[in-house]
């Protein structure tokens, strides 16, 4: 079997990767970062005794995302799950006082990254006769909260994107799934406080928040289901988080 994971480099993307390696995938993890990635795919290669293919590319570049899924060899595009992972928030603040460039960013690569991935790999999914989308999403994409306008705007895209392959996928047999966390500790707020490690810190202070582990567990859950079972839409958070904006924190 073989699972291709976008923005496997850090965060859920790297615990996604290897909690699939430990099952027994064959891993195709793709990201920005060379280095990073050939460090990722000689640890799983080592650890669990699978092939592990690399693609280095920016999911925001249409011809970059072409070309890697063209060089995929024959004997992997038999491609069983794909987790559409890569994705960030860049800033926090009104629309009023937006910055067109983090906007941007956002929209390349929540939106347009996924697009550009699935519209690549759909096909051959349907060519397979079988395969498994997972889009993650955020509880963003399910309600909004101050200050992150345009982050919600792209998660609640992801969502209806979500909904649609469902639709569209259904003749075909594909399953879609859609996973929504709340607060997750990664790199996810050092990138949207571009690079204030203090600042992310406390963003998670005096609460437990979920890890990347956990959120891997439930893609690997909903993708190991039988062939029966589709599991459209899962929303998870800390126990400590009832939505995006009430938590307890101590």
């Amino acid at each position: 079997m073989i699972a291709l994971i976008t923005g496997a480099t850090a965060g859920i993307g790297k615990a996604t990767a290897e909690l699939f390696a430990k099952n027994g995938y064959n891993i195709i993890i793709t990201g920005r970062r060379k280095e990073r990635l050939e460090e990722f795919s000689s640890h799983l290669k080592a650890n669990y005794k699978i092939d592990v293919l690399t693609l280095n590319f920016d999911v925001r570049k249409l011809s970059e995302v072409e070309a890697a899924v063209n060089s995929i060899p024959t004997d992997w595009k038999k491609i069983n799950v794909l987790v559409n992972n890569a994705g960030l928030a860049v800033g926090l603040g009104p629309i009023q006082d937006g910055i067109i460039d983090d906007w941007e960013r956002m929209i390349d690569t929540n939106i347009k990254g996924l697009l550009y991935i699935t519209r690549t790999l759909a096909p051959l999914m349907i060519q397979n006769g079988f395969g498994h989308i997972v889009n993650i999403g955020s509880i963003a994409g399910k309600e909004v909260y101050a200050n992150g306008n345009v982050y919600c705007a792209t998660k609640h895209a992801v969502d209806a994107l979500n909904k649609a392959m469902r639709i569209d996928m259904l003749p075909h047999g594909i399953k879609v799934t859609g996973i929504h966390p709340g607060m997750v500790e990664t790199e996810f707020s050092i990138v949207r406080y571009k690079g204030d490690e203090e600042r992310a810190k406390n963003v998670y202070k005096g609460l437990q928040p979920l890890t990347a582990e956990d959120i891997a567990d439930t893609i690997y859950w909903a993708a190991s289901r039988p062939a029966h079972v589709n599991i459209s839409d899962v929303i998870i958070t800390p126990t400590v988080q009832a939505n995006a904006t009430n938590t307890i924190r101590k």
